[in-house]
């Protein structure tokens, strides 16, 4: 069988993506491919959504492969025995083996990005290391997979703007309303045959690092802005930035720079100055930050040191483990 739009993702954006191309008409998505909710035991996937209703709603053909990496042999025989034409990846974040590559006669493309222009700002978590480094602009590519990952291999880019009141959460709106654009002049391209890609970036290599749960960990020697930074980057859909009070786990959602002038110099950083509404007024290296919204297992007050490390029944310091 011949499938001539294949989505790869494992998201609510993937959906997004897909019912914005199937009720705005802009092509027939023939199939999608996304993971079997048994592979997220395996897999952490944040923001993870299941697809298979496109099937119902759209009359989408949806492959529920077994495997990320797409090498199991049931998903392997899928691509070796049906033909391809042209491939979009909206969210999946694995490389996408040659073997799968190889059957697409259009190829296969995907969105990456950073504040420079490809190969800059290669690898993990594009969107959450713009916010944590404090970056104010984002380049979104649309580019051809190869066999490395996120290379020059660009068909178009749009940038948009990091606002300092930007959460990974609005950014991520930004990305698909960006996203949305560049998948449509794509799928324009396709249908009249003219799709162009430039390889000939003058740019340098640069690489992110992959980002864990466990780099949401606070310091509050840090600079308030450093803080803050890291609150938006990780917050919901991802875990959480955290930090410990005692032995008791402290989870920030939300928090926001308080003041820079009053003198807290009789406060320790992390130590809660006060409870304000249920909000949390904490000391920090070069002021104060405001702990809007939070979780924890016990009632926070001020005197508090809020840490980097969580102390043992014994009263002792185990550093960054989780309560």
């Amino acid at each position: 069988m011949r499938y001539d739009v294949v989505i790869f993702g494992v998201k609510d954006m993937t959906a997004d993506i897909v019912e914005y191309i199937m009720d705005n008409q802009i092509a027939k998505v023939d199939l999608v491919v996304t993971i079997h909710p048994d592979v997220t035991k395996k897999n952490q996937v944040s923001g993870y959504q299941g697809l298979s209703w496109l099937t119902d709603k759209y009359g989408i053909e949806v492959y529920e492969t077994r495997s990320y990496a797409l090498n199991d042999e049931d998903t392997k025989r899928f691509f070796e025995e049906n033909e391809f034409g042209l491939g979009i990846s909206m969210s999946w974040q694995r490389l996408i083996p040659a073997a799968v590559l190889d059957r697409f006669e259009h190829g296969v493309f995907g969105l990456h990005g950073g504040p420079g222009y490809l190969p800059s700002g290669r690898g993990r978590s594009p969107l959450n290391w713009a916010v944590v480094r404090g970056d104010t602009r984002f380049i979104l590519n649309m580019f051809q997979y190869d066999e490395k990952a996120d290379s020059p291999n660009v068909f178009a880019n749009e940038m948009f703007a990091i606002n300092p009141h930007d959460t990974i959460r609005t950014l991520q709106y930004k990305n698909v309303l960006v996203s949305r654009r560049l998948i449509t002049k794509l799928l324009e391209a396709h249908k009249e045959g003219t799709i162009r890609v430039r390889r000939d970036s003058k740019d340098f290599d640069s690489w992110n690092g992959k980002r864990t749960a466990a780099d949401g960990l606070m310091d509050f020697h840090a600079r308030t802005r450093e803080l803050y930074n890291l609150v938006r980057a990780v917050t919901k859909p991802f875990p959480g930035a955290f930090c410990y009070a005692g032995s008791q786990k402290v989870t920030v959602w939300s928090a926001h720079p308080f003041d820079e002038m009053l003198d807290f110099s009789m406060y320790a950083p992390g130590e809660i100055i006060a409870v304000m509404d249920g909000k949390l007024i904490v000391r920090t290296l070069d002021g104060s930050l405001l702990i809007e919204e939070f979780e924890c297992g016990s009632a926070l007050a001020p005197g508090m040191i809020l840490s980097g490390e969580c102390a043992d029944a014994d009263g002792g310091q185990a550093a960054g483990r989780e309560a």
